[in-house]
């Protein structure tokens, strides 16, 4: 409402307006993807720019196509299929085939999301979808890991020089302690993996810049490392490590914090974030897998309305109901 002289303007809400929209909040996503992506080119190399240009066009094509097909207007400029297909491409391995990296994306985007209703509309965390899909339909192609440029002095971006190793998680898996990488390199990301959670350091520069812009809340990634830190103390595993190895670091501060399936209550995302540090730490050394962040965060999705319905605040003049 407003007035201008003797006028009285009435207008709809919504009265108060930000800059921020789909379009920018994508943007500041892809900006804090950027330093892993750059990780994942330096030890990858080449392998890394192919499967990540895969998932990213393909995500894109499909959300394109799907909308024309659902006859709905086609958003592919607001940026939320490159970020699905850029996290999507991170939860990969280095040398997967680039046809079922294409499989994935789009699974992500017509399953995970457009079957949904489309953004906002999800239920479960879109480029998780795509990953868990994968790894039912091709266990050994996502699971086959490349030693890392510099770890042995060879190319990881060429399959005949490449060498085939295995994850940090998978060696301790195996009970090979022997094997284990130290501190530093899980750090700097100098170890074998996917190709957007190796580095958490990289990882670590772009969770700052989204605190900083307030695109994501302290709350859920804080909750989620913390039950993982004190869970694995007390029972005897090594905190640090299994904070530094794995997906951890991508699922805590770019996929559990997602807008749509995650709580929207402040101690809602605290009981989330706990819930995916459990489940974690349950799958990793007890479950037949060696990681399991992504299937946490996708029963967590799961019981998110639930969450929300238990945890928000009474209303305001609001009176309880007698039996």
């Amino acid at each position: 409402m407003n007035t201008q002289g003797n006028l009285l303007i009435v207008s709809s809400s919504p009265h108060l307006h930000s800059e921020n929209c789909v379009a920018t909040t994508m943007r500041d996503v892809v900006i804090a993807l950027l330093p892993a992506l750059f990780a994942a080119i330096y030890f990858f190399g080449m392998d890394a720019v192919t499967v990540v240009l895969t998932c990213v066009i393909t995500a894109v094509l499909s959300e394109a196509i799907a909308q024309k097909i659902m006859h709905r207007e086609v958003t592919i400029s607001d940026g939320s299929a490159v970020v699905t297909g850029l996290l999507l491409a991170f939860c990969l391995p280095p040398t997967i085939p680039l046809w079922i990296a294409a499989i994935g994306a789009a699974v992500a985007i017509v399953i995970g999301k457009h079957f949904f209703g489309g953004l906002g509309c999800n239920i479960f965390n879109p480029a998780l979808i795509g990953r868990a899909f994968l790894v039912a339909s091709w266990p050994v192609a996502m699971t086959t890991w490349v030693a890392p440029l510099g770890l042995d002095g060879v190319s990881a971006a060429t399959s005949v020089d490449s060498i085939t190793t295995a994850t940090p998680l998978a060696i301790l898996k195996g009970g090979l302690a022997q094997g284990l990488p130290s501190y530093g390199q899980l750090f700097m990301g100098n170890i074998a993996g996917c190709l957007g959670e190796t580095s958490a350091l990289a990882l670590l520069v772009g969770a700052l810049y989204l605190l900083f812009r307030g695109h994501i809340d302290w709350r859920i990634p804080f909750s989620y490392l913390g039950t993982v830190f004190v869970f694995t103390w007390l029972i005897g595993a090594d905190p640090v490590f299994h904070l530094l190895a794995g997906g951890l670091m991508l699922g805590a501060f770019f996929m559990a914090t997602d807008w749509v399936t995650s709580p929207i209550t402040k101690k809602g995302r605290i009981i989330f974030g706990i819930g995916c540090g459990l489940l974690t730490v349950i799958i990793r050394m007890w479950g037949g897998y060696p990681e399991g962040v992504c299937y946490s965060i996708l029963l967590m999705n799961l019981a998110t309305p639930l969450i929300d319905r238990y945890t928000r605040g009474r209303v305001f003049g609001g009176v309880k109901k007698h039996a």
